[in-house]
């Protein structure tokens, strides 16, 4: 039996990849770390908490006591570090908190592995750890920086990070390769593009949008609309962070992307026209609508001028596109997921799970939200 610790596994990929491991591996234990912060909704894996081979913990990574005693209690043998302050916008605002969580978290639980792990010392004073174990550190392609029109990311890009988010996940990827080169610790480090699906939180482009086309609000684009993201469904990136954990050569970084590069502005638009023609071809879907929203039975006012352009994101990259063939090539995957089928099935899932929605959405949130977008 395999011993896990997933960090971060109550927030939206972190909990994506909790119920795809629990549906794909039978013999494990599962240890899910989580401070539930904003992100983090403990609502998102209830039904995974019944589970006996679950055990929830609420904590920080960067707390030194809480890591140790995971460790001290349980035979970890993967730790699957998702835990992180994630958003950019709030990265300008507060950038200290993303250092904090991002990095020093990191360094403690790569600490806290190294440590209980060494099981000797070889001839030259390396650690010698326990056979089969492995960090495995989820970073993103923003460490990478902008792209211009053309061209991808590989795992050779040089580092360029651009904004205190992606700096201090460059930061935490720069420790992680630390480790393994000076303690030779048994790593891998995955890099996403943006990840889209259930359980997203509703602060991202994708989940935003169709919030406030629910409650009639009109939609924040940021400046001209024109950025370019690669998008990767969810359980798609599950399945390459399993593959990298279980068959991934140690010390090695994969790039995940989705073959799914989209200008946010037409992401914005084919959000509008699914909603209107999923709401129009089943009605019951307009149940979802809010008391807000203008009109149940006429949805003309589901439509592109709903769209409002906002200043822009300091720093905002242009283009992010990721080169996936290293993790093709040795692991064997491949994104399985088209975006005209992802964001179909992403849609219906917020159509059909307002509940769990409303639940995330906090008085905090609205406060941040109005903060963010309120006065442009």
């Amino acid at each position: 039996m395999k011993h896990y610790l997933v960090t971060g596994g109550a927030g939206f990929i972190g909990a994506n990849y909790v119920k795809y491991i629990l549906k794909k591996h039978g013999d494990l234990k599962l240890i899910i770390l989580d401070d539930l912060t904003y992100a983090g909704n403990l609502g998102t894996i209830k039904d995974d908490l019944k589970d006996p081979r679950v055990e929830f913990i609420k904590g920080n990574i960067v707390d030194p006591q809480i890591v140790n005693s995971i460790f001290e209690k349980h035979p970890i043998d993967f730790t699957v570090n998702f835990a992180a302050e994630s958003h950019v916008d709030r990265s300008i605002e507060n950038p200290q908190l993303f250092l904090q969580t991002n990095i020093l978290g990191t360094q403690n639980l790569l600490e806290t592995a190294k440590k209980f792990w060494t099981v000797g010392r070889d001839e030259k004073g390396y650690p010698i750890y326990r056979e089969g174990v492995k960090y495995l550190q989820v970073s993103t392609d923003e460490v990478y920086g902008s792209l211009g029109e053309t061209g991808f990311f590989t795992e050779k890009t040089p580092l360029d990070p651009r904004s205190p988010y992606s700096a201090s996940k460059t930061s935490a990827d720069l420790i992680v390769a630390a480790y393994s080169e000076t303690y030779k610790l048994p790593v891998n480090i995955t890099r996403c593009s943006n990840n889209y699906g259930p359980y997203h939180f509703p602060e991202k482009l994708i989940p935003l949008i169709i919030k406030n086309i629910l409650e009639g609000k009109k939609l924040p684009v940021y400046g001209d609309g024109l950025n370019v993201r690669d998008w990767l469904y969810v359980e798609d990136h599950c399945k390459a962070i399993d593959l990298a954990l279980l068959r991934g050569k140690a010390g090695e970084i994969y790039n995940v992307g989705g073959h799914n590069e989209m200008k946010n502005i037409d992401i914005v638009k084919l959000i509008i026209a699914e909603i209107r023609r999923l709401m129009a071809e089943n009605p019951e879907y307009r149940k979802a609508l809010k008391p807000s929203a203008p009109s149940v039975s006429d949805l003309s006012w589901i439509n592109n001028e709903l769209i409002t352009f906002v200043k822009d994101r300091l720093g905002h990259d242009q283009r992010y596109a990721i080169d996936p063939s290293k993790i093709t090539g040795e692991l064997g995957w491949r994104p399985e997921t088209k975006f005209a089928d992802g964001i179909v099935k992403t849609i219906r899932w917020y159509l059909e799970n307002q509940d769990w929605v409303d639940d995330v959405i906090s008085g905090g949130y609205q406060k941040y939200y109005e903060q963010m977008y309120g006065n442009r």
